[in-house]
C-alpha cells in the first residue's frame, strides 16, 4: 500500500525591514516542515502574490503607516491580496504593521495613535482571547515587545483578543484563520541589536526609552517570550483549516 506524501507547508512572509523577520516563528514553522519564502517590500513584486498561493501568508512589521499608499504604492497591492484572503478565510497572520494592514484590508480605519508604545510590557487577554492561542501570552506568563505609534479600529465582525494600557486593540481574529497582533511575539534576543540600530532615530524620539533599557529588557524577557510565543503559534496552526499536516 503506497502512502501519498504530504506536501510541505508553503509559507510566504512579507518583510518590510530586513531585521524584522519571523524570529521565533521561523523555528516553529521549520519544525513543522514548512518551506518559507521571504518577499521584501520595495524589492520584490508583491503584486505577484496570488491570494490562494501560500498555505500561510505572514505580513511582518515595519516603520511605515498602513495608510501611506501615496508614499508606498505597493501597499495597495498588499491590501488587495489581504482583502481576498480575508474574504476566503485563508490562513493569514499579521504582526504590528501586518496587523494594521489586515485591519485596513477588512475595512477598518488605521491612524496615528498619538502616543508611541515602545518597549517591553504586558498585554491583557480578553475573555475570548483566553479561549484562543493568545492565552499563552497572558500577563502572568510573559512580557511582549511593543513597538508602534499607530493604532486601528476593530474590523467589523472581528473578535478582540488582547489589549494594553496604552491601546485597547492589540490582537484580533477574523473568521477561523486570520489573526492580527499589534505587538511583537516573534522577537528573539539573538540579533536584537539590529532593532536598536535600525530604529535608532525612533528610540531617540521616545523619552521614556533608551538603548540600554531596551537591551536589558530583552535580556530579561525574550527567552520566556520565545517559549510562550512558540506555544501560541503551534496552537494557532493546529487550529487552522486546510493546512497540510505537519511532517
Amino acid at each position: 500500500m503506497s502512502i501519498t506524501p504530504v506536501p510541505p507547508l508553503r509559507v510566504v512572509a512579507v518583510r518590510h525591514v530586513h531585521f524584522e523577520d519571523l524570529g521565533t516563528f521561523e523555528e516553529v514553522l521549520r519544525s513543522r516542515g514548512a518551506e518559507i519564502q521571504y518577499l521584501d517590500a520595495g524589492l520584490d513584486d508583491l503584486s505577484a502574490i496570488t491570494p490562494d498561493g501560500p498555505d500561510l501568508l505572514v505580513i511582518l512589521g515595519g516603520p511605515i503607516g498602513a495608510y501611506e499608499e501615496d508614499r508606498y504604492p505597493w501597499l495597495g497591492n498588499l491590501k488587495a491580496v489581504l482583502a481576498k484572503r480575508i474574504a476566503r478565510d485563508l490562513p493569514t497572520l499579521g504582526i504590528c504593521l501586518g496587523a494594521q494592514l489586515i485591519a485596513a484590508s477588512a475595512g477598518a480605519k488605521v491612524y496615528p495613535g498619538g502616543k508611541r508604545e515602545l518597549g517591553w510590557g504586558t498585554i491583557s487577554i480578553t475573555q475570548e482571547g483566553m479561549n484562543s492561542p493568545l492565552r499563552h501570552l497572558r500577563e502572568a506568563a510573559c512580557h511582549v515587545l511593543h513597538w508602534h505609534g499607530d493604532t486601528f479600529d476593530l474590523p467589523e465582525g472581528a473578535r478582540l483578543l488582547a489589549s494594553s494600557h496604552v491601546y485597547p486593540h492589540q490582537a484580533f481574529s477574523i473568521g477561523s484563520n486570520v489573526l492580527g497582533v499589534q505587538f511583537h511575539p516573534e522577537v528573539k534576543e539573538h540579533g536584537f541589536d539590529r532593532w536598536l540600530i535600525g530604529h535608532a532615530v525612533e528610540i531617540g524620539m521616545t523619552p521614556e526609552q533608551n538603548v540600554a533599557d531596551l537591551r536589558r529588557g530583552t535580556a530579561g524577557y525574550a527567552a520566556t517570550l520565545a517559549i510562550q510565543a512558540s506555544k501560541m503559534l503551534n496552537d494557532w496552526l493546529d487550529g487552522l483549516k486546510s493546512l497540510p499536516t505537519p511532517h
